[in-house]
Protein backbone atom coordinates (compact mmCIF):
# COMPACT_ATOMS: atom_id res chain seq x y z
CA UNK A 1 0.00 0.00 0.00
CA UNK A 2 1.33 3.30 -1.35
CA UNK A 3 1.28 6.18 1.38
CA UNK A 4 2.06 10.06 0.02
CA UNK A 5 3.92 12.13 2.11
CA UNK A 6 3.01 15.70 2.18
CA UNK A 7 6.27 17.04 4.65
CA UNK A 8 9.41 16.70 5.02
CA UNK A 9 10.86 13.67 6.64
CA UNK A 10 12.55 14.81 9.81
CA UNK A 11 13.89 11.55 10.85
CA UNK A 12 12.99 7.80 10.90
CA UNK A 13 13.56 4.80 13.24
CA UNK A 14 13.30 1.39 11.77
CA UNK A 15 11.30 -1.09 14.33
CA UNK A 16 13.59 -3.83 15.45
CA UNK A 17 12.00 -7.73 14.93
CA UNK A 18 12.09 -7.85 19.41
CA UNK A 19 9.70 -5.13 19.52
CA UNK A 20 7.24 -6.55 17.02
CA UNK A 21 7.19 -9.80 18.52
CA UNK A 22 6.88 -7.86 22.19
CA UNK A 23 4.15 -5.76 20.43
CA UNK A 24 2.59 -9.12 19.10
CA UNK A 25 2.46 -10.72 22.08
CA UNK A 26 1.07 -7.87 24.32
CA UNK A 27 -1.97 -7.97 21.43
CA UNK A 28 -2.54 -11.78 21.77
CA UNK A 29 -2.56 -10.78 25.49
CA UNK A 30 -5.18 -8.64 25.78
CA UNK A 31 -7.11 -10.31 22.98
CA UNK A 32 -7.27 -13.79 25.46
CA UNK A 33 -8.11 -11.54 27.96
CA UNK A 34 -11.14 -10.04 26.62
CA UNK A 35 -12.20 -13.67 25.32
CA UNK A 36 -12.08 -15.20 29.13
CA UNK A 37 -13.32 -11.55 30.73
CA UNK A 38 -15.99 -12.88 33.39
CA UNK A 39 -19.77 -11.32 33.73
CA UNK A 40 -19.46 -8.59 36.55
CA UNK A 41 -23.44 -7.65 37.69
CA UNK A 42 -24.01 -4.49 39.07
CA UNK A 43 -26.39 -6.02 41.95
CA UNK A 44 -26.20 -8.75 43.83
CA UNK A 45 -28.48 -11.16 45.24
CA UNK A 46 -29.11 -9.54 48.77
CA UNK A 47 -29.42 -12.70 51.46
CA UNK A 48 -30.25 -12.74 55.36
CA UNK A 49 -27.91 -11.83 57.25
CA UNK A 50 -26.36 -15.02 59.28
CA UNK A 51 -27.23 -15.59 63.03
CA UNK A 52 -30.58 -13.36 62.37
CA UNK A 53 -33.84 -15.21 62.77
CA UNK A 54 -35.74 -11.37 62.92
CA UNK A 55 -35.66 -8.91 61.09
CA UNK A 56 -37.36 -5.53 62.02
CA UNK A 57 -40.40 -4.15 59.93
CA UNK A 58 -43.85 -2.51 59.69
CA UNK A 59 -47.33 -4.15 59.39
CA UNK A 60 -49.89 -1.94 57.50
CA UNK A 61 -53.98 -2.27 57.71
CA UNK A 62 -55.72 -2.04 54.17
CA UNK A 63 -59.94 -1.43 54.86
CA UNK A 64 -62.11 -1.13 51.77
CA UNK A 65 -65.70 -0.32 51.55
CA UNK A 66 -65.70 -4.02 48.94
CA UNK A 67 -64.76 -6.55 51.03
CA UNK A 68 -65.84 -7.37 55.37
CA UNK A 69 -62.50 -7.94 56.42
CA UNK A 70 -59.40 -5.87 56.08
CA UNK A 71 -55.54 -6.75 54.64
CA UNK A 72 -52.85 -6.82 56.74
CA UNK A 73 -49.58 -5.81 54.93
CA UNK A 74 -46.16 -6.54 56.35
CA UNK A 75 -43.07 -5.40 55.59
CA UNK A 76 -39.78 -6.48 57.06
CA UNK A 77 -36.21 -4.41 56.40
CA UNK A 78 -32.74 -5.51 56.28
CA UNK A 79 -29.78 -2.87 56.78
CA UNK A 80 -27.00 -3.22 54.29
CA UNK A 81 -23.70 -1.37 55.35
CA UNK A 82 -24.16 -1.52 58.45
CA UNK A 83 -22.22 1.16 60.55
CA UNK A 84 -20.83 2.83 57.84
CA UNK A 85 -21.55 5.77 55.99
CA UNK A 86 -23.15 4.09 53.43
CA UNK A 87 -25.55 2.17 55.35
CA UNK A 88 -29.00 1.85 54.30
CA UNK A 89 -32.58 0.18 54.89
CA UNK A 90 -34.32 -1.54 52.40
CA UNK A 91 -37.25 -3.93 51.93
CA UNK A 92 -36.32 -7.73 52.19
CA UNK A 93 -39.76 -9.19 52.07
CA UNK A 94 -43.79 -8.58 52.35
CA UNK A 95 -46.87 -10.99 53.59
CA UNK A 96 -50.16 -10.13 53.22
CA UNK A 97 -52.64 -11.27 55.42
CA UNK A 98 -56.49 -11.59 55.24
CA UNK A 99 -59.82 -13.45 56.43
CA UNK A 100 -61.15 -13.98 52.68
CA UNK A 101 -59.91 -16.66 50.89
CA UNK A 102 -60.86 -15.12 47.62
CA UNK A 103 -58.00 -13.39 47.33
CA UNK A 104 -55.52 -16.12 48.27
CA UNK A 105 -53.88 -17.35 45.00
CA UNK A 106 -53.22 -14.08 43.74
CA UNK A 107 -51.99 -12.52 47.12
CA UNK A 108 -49.24 -15.86 47.36
CA UNK A 109 -48.31 -15.24 44.24
CA UNK A 110 -48.02 -11.24 44.08
CA UNK A 111 -46.32 -11.67 47.46
CA UNK A 112 -43.75 -13.82 46.33
CA UNK A 113 -42.79 -12.36 43.34
CA UNK A 114 -42.06 -9.32 45.50
CA UNK A 115 -39.85 -10.69 48.04
CA UNK A 116 -37.64 -11.98 44.92
CA UNK A 117 -37.20 -8.42 44.02
CA UNK A 118 -36.86 -7.31 47.09
CA UNK A 119 -33.83 -9.97 47.36
CA UNK A 120 -32.53 -9.31 43.94
CA UNK A 121 -31.36 -5.35 45.13
CA UNK A 122 -31.37 -2.62 42.74
CA UNK A 123 -33.58 -0.16 42.37
CA UNK A 124 -37.18 -1.54 43.33
CA UNK A 125 -39.11 1.73 43.34
CA UNK A 126 -40.70 1.25 40.38
CA UNK A 127 -42.77 -1.93 42.20
CA UNK A 128 -45.07 1.02 44.26
CA UNK A 129 -45.04 2.99 40.95
CA UNK A 130 -46.07 -0.12 39.20
CA UNK A 131 -49.02 -1.54 41.45
CA UNK A 132 -50.36 2.08 41.97
CA UNK A 133 -51.10 1.91 38.13
CA UNK A 134 -53.43 -1.30 38.25
CA UNK A 135 -57.13 -0.50 37.75
CA UNK A 136 -60.51 -2.48 38.69
CA UNK A 137 -62.38 -3.06 35.57
CA UNK A 138 -65.32 -3.32 38.04
CA UNK A 139 -64.64 0.59 39.49
CA UNK A 140 -62.14 1.38 42.31
CA UNK A 141 -63.30 3.31 45.47
CA UNK A 142 -62.64 6.03 47.67
CA UNK A 143 -60.56 6.17 51.20
CA UNK A 144 -61.68 8.18 54.13
CA UNK A 145 -60.13 11.62 53.40
CA UNK A 146 -61.35 11.41 49.61
CA UNK A 147 -58.76 9.74 47.76
CA UNK A 148 -59.97 7.59 45.49
CA UNK A 149 -58.09 4.42 44.40
CA UNK A 150 -58.59 2.41 41.37
CA UNK A 151 -57.81 -1.18 42.78
CA UNK A 152 -56.77 -3.20 45.91
CA UNK A 153 -53.90 -3.64 43.91
CA UNK A 154 -53.46 -0.11 44.08
CA UNK A 155 -53.57 0.26 47.75
CA UNK A 156 -50.96 -2.27 48.25
CA UNK A 157 -48.79 -0.12 45.90
CA UNK A 158 -49.65 3.00 48.19
CA UNK A 159 -48.42 1.40 51.14
CA UNK A 160 -45.32 0.02 49.43
CA UNK A 161 -44.37 3.59 48.11
CA UNK A 162 -45.40 4.95 51.71
CA UNK A 163 -43.27 2.42 53.74
CA UNK A 164 -40.41 3.01 51.12
CA UNK A 165 -40.83 7.13 51.86
CA UNK A 166 -40.57 6.15 55.83
CA UNK A 167 -37.47 4.40 55.32
CA UNK A 168 -35.84 6.83 52.90
CA UNK A 169 -35.91 5.30 49.49
CA UNK A 170 -38.38 7.56 48.12
CA UNK A 171 -39.03 10.90 48.48
CA UNK A 172 -42.59 12.31 49.58
CA UNK A 173 -43.54 15.40 47.41
CA UNK A 174 -44.23 17.92 50.19
CA UNK A 175 -46.13 21.31 49.70
CA UNK A 176 -43.56 24.24 50.84
CA UNK A 177 -45.77 26.83 53.76
CA UNK A 178 -46.38 29.36 51.08
CA UNK A 179 -48.37 26.74 48.73
CA UNK A 180 -50.25 25.50 51.99
CA UNK A 181 -51.51 29.27 52.98
CA UNK A 182 -52.42 29.56 49.26
CA UNK A 183 -54.49 26.11 49.32
CA UNK A 184 -56.00 26.93 52.40
CA UNK A 185 -57.06 30.25 51.74
CA UNK A 186 -58.72 29.09 48.30
CA UNK A 187 -60.61 26.42 50.61
CA UNK A 188 -61.91 29.10 52.56
CA UNK A 189 -63.28 31.40 49.38
CA UNK A 190 -64.69 27.95 47.84
CA UNK A 191 -66.60 26.88 51.57
CA UNK A 192 -67.77 30.96 52.02
CA UNK A 193 -69.22 30.76 48.06
CA UNK A 194 -71.45 27.56 48.36
CA UNK A 195 -74.69 28.62 49.34
CA UNK A 196 -75.65 25.38 49.84
CA UNK A 197 -74.49 22.32 51.04
CA UNK A 198 -75.80 18.32 50.94
CA UNK A 199 -76.81 16.90 54.06
CA UNK A 200 -75.20 13.74 52.96
CA UNK A 201 -71.07 13.84 53.41
CA UNK A 202 -69.16 13.22 50.34
CA UNK A 203 -65.52 11.69 50.73
CA UNK A 204 -64.63 14.98 50.40
CA UNK A 205 -66.27 16.83 53.09
CA UNK A 206 -64.73 14.23 55.03
CA UNK A 207 -61.16 15.88 55.28
CA UNK A 208 -62.54 19.36 54.85
CA UNK A 209 -62.90 20.20 51.02
CA UNK A 210 -65.98 21.06 49.53
CA UNK A 211 -69.08 18.97 48.49
CA UNK A 212 -68.74 20.60 44.88
CA UNK A 213 -64.68 19.07 44.84
CA UNK A 214 -63.99 16.94 41.92
CA UNK A 215 -61.31 14.55 41.14
CA UNK A 216 -57.73 15.31 40.82
CA UNK A 217 -56.24 13.56 38.34
CA UNK A 218 -52.82 14.04 40.11
CA UNK A 219 -53.22 12.93 43.49
CA UNK A 220 -56.73 10.88 43.10
CA UNK A 221 -58.18 13.48 45.74
CA UNK A 222 -61.64 14.70 45.79
CA UNK A 223 -60.25 18.05 46.23
CA UNK A 224 -60.60 20.25 42.75
CA UNK A 225 -62.55 23.23 43.23
CA UNK A 226 -63.18 25.75 40.21
CA UNK A 227 -62.24 29.62 41.97
CA UNK A 228 -61.44 32.33 39.74
CA UNK A 229 -62.56 30.37 35.68
CA UNK A 230 -59.28 28.33 37.20
CA UNK A 231 -59.42 24.32 38.83
CA UNK A 232 -57.01 23.62 41.55
CA UNK A 233 -56.57 20.91 43.88
CA UNK A 234 -57.09 22.13 47.43
CA UNK A 235 -55.10 18.65 48.35
CA UNK A 236 -52.20 18.83 46.08
CA UNK A 237 -51.87 22.38 44.68
CA UNK A 238 -52.04 20.84 41.32
CA UNK A 239 -54.17 23.50 38.72
CA UNK A 240 -54.85 23.71 34.65
CA UNK A 241 -53.55 27.40 35.23
CA UNK A 242 -49.93 26.79 36.58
Amino acid sequence: MTIKINKHIAGYEVVKPEEELAAMALAAEEKEARNSAKVIRMTEKIMRPEGMESLEGSTYKIKTPLDDHAMYVTINDIILNQGTVHEQRRPFEIFINSKNMDHFQWIVALTRLMSAVFRKGGDVTFLAEELQAVFDPKGGYFKPGGRFMPSIIAEIGDVIAHHMQKIGLMQKEELSEQQKLILDQKRAEAESALETKSTVASPGEEAGYPASATLCNKCNTKAVVVMDNCATCLSCGYSKCG
